[in-house]
């Protein structure tokens, strides 16, 4: 189902229309009647194992430093 509402509308209900929008529903912004905005849901990445091969980090990495104290 989707939902269309004016610019004003979207301002004042703008919390309401997220939930809506996370919960699957086709929230659109509409300016003079004409849709210019589409509320999506952006769902996180997935980490994949193995994706950081290649990363190192140098064995002193938690050594305090010698000219930090300077």
């Amino acid at each position: 189902m989707m939902a269309q509402f004016d610019l004003d509308e979207a301002n004042a209900r703008f919390e309401e229309l997220m939930q809506r929008a996370m919960l699957g529903e086709d929230v659109v912004v509409a300016v003079d009647n004409r849709p210019v905005v589409k509320l999506v849901v952006i769902k996180p990445v997935a980490r994949k194992p193995g994706t950081g091969k290649g990363i190192w980090m140098s064995p002193d990495f938690d050594e305090p430093l010698d000219d930090f104290w300077k």
